[in-house]
């Protein structure tokens, strides 16, 4: 027995390190979405900027979801549109990181509507994958309930991981159209490309399994990736694009990164987005 002891703490001293990381690791898995919470959100909550930064117009929006988190959002409208571009945001920060890209989109002539996730700015709560979800779905309610009797037409826009939420909103609620950007296939795929912290994956427990999600959207679709993007694999996003099913339109962005897009592409970036939403607001209602 005491050979045994003897062993065992010779173990411990030998490996300290992997020990101390696995009882770590234990601890974390043992609270809900901890491990996911650490590795895969980085959310801020002081919001530095709003649309009135750049002279637009807002409304500050709150809503509940169905799990009852209070969540925080802006609608930014623009005069006589016909179409509202619902906006979800990547991992990073907040809606007050993005005024500079909303600006650009509200230039197209479409209302915006851009929420936080649970756990972001002004919103309360923690983020986890089935929560976003369901921060998305409440957006979609306060959408048809507020303004889809005006005969605007919805179309969804994910940036990074706010194009899983998007495309997972998409599958359900058939809106008029589609658009995500640096966004990638599954988390899996996405560990894959971060190993070794990539081997934490089952841990972590979370999906955002895109291209399964995609198969049962149906509205046109426009995927846009940078070619440089160093954090979404191009490929991750050519991927999706060819598992997704038909109308779709691919727009690669030649030495774009994973933040910078939409400056490196410029005009280009406008005038494809300007084309694909008045092909969706020139069908039918």
């Amino acid at each position: 027995m005491k050979a045994s002891w003897r062993a065992a703490g010779q173990f411990l001293i030998k490996h300290w390190i992997l020990v101390a990381f696995l009882i770590f690791i234990g601890g974390f898995a043992m609270t809900p979405h901890r491990i996911e919470r650490l590795l895969v959100y980085y959310p801020t909550r002081q919001i530095r900027e709003n649309p009135g930064t750049v002279g637009l117009d807002y409304q500050d929006i709150y809503l509940v979801t169905d799990d009852h988190v209070r969540l925080h959002g802006w609608f930014i409208p623009y005069e006589a549109a016909g179409c509202t571009l619902l906006v979800f945001h990547g991992n990073g920060g907040n809606i007050g990181d993005r005024v500079e890209w909303i600006e650009m989109l509200h230039r197209l002539g479409v209302n915006v509507f851009i929420i936080d996730y649970r756990g972001y700015g002004k919103s309360e709560g923690d983020p986890f994958e089935e929560g976003l979800y369901r921060d998305a779905r409440a957006a979609w309610q306060w959408w048809k309930h507020e303004r889809q009797s005006r005969g605007e037409k919805l179309i969804l826009f994910g940036e990074s991981l706010g194009g899983a939420v998007a495309i997972h909103l998409a599958g359900s609620v058939s809106p008029a159209g589609l658009i995500v950007q640096s966004t990638f296939t599954s988390a899996w795929d996405m560990a894959k490309t971060m190993m070794p912290i990539g081997l934490l994956q089952p841990l972590i427990n979370v999906h955002f399994d895109s291209a399964k999600a995609m198969a049962q959207v149906r509205c046109p679709k426009l995927i846009i990736h940078g070619t440089q993007d160093e954090i979404v694999p191009f490929r991750l996003g050519r991927r999706l694009f060819e598992q997704a099913p038909d109308p779709k339109a691919f727009y690669s962005v030649p030495n774009a990164g994973h933040n910078d897009l939409p400056w490196v592409a410029g005009e280009e970036y406008s005038r494809r987005l300007r084309m694909f939403i008045s092909g969706i607001q020139g069908q039918s209602r």
